[in-house]
């Protein structure tokens, strides 16, 4: 019986490119503001800073708002 010795693979290394700040800050910007928006129905849209009439939106954040420790009653 024969063995067979197969030369083991030749490692490979990808570099990776850094991505440039200009590709980056319009997303992180755009989160940013989004986080922000969600953060305001979920803490504040209530009351004097209501944005939105009637409670419908209070309503359906009550659990979040909660869950994150704002007052709401």
């Amino acid at each position: 019986m024969a063995q067979s010795t197969a030369a083991p693979a030749p490692s490979t290394q990808v570099a990776v490119a850094p991505l440039p700040l200009k590709v980056i800050a319009p997303w992180a910007v755009f989160f940013g503001v989004l986080m922000l928006v969600l953060l305001y129905f979920v803490g504040a849209e209530q009351g004097a800073t209501a944005v939105l009439s009637g409670e419908e939106v209070h309503e359906w954040v009550h659990d979040a708002r909660h869950l994150l420790g704002f007052p709401c009653h």
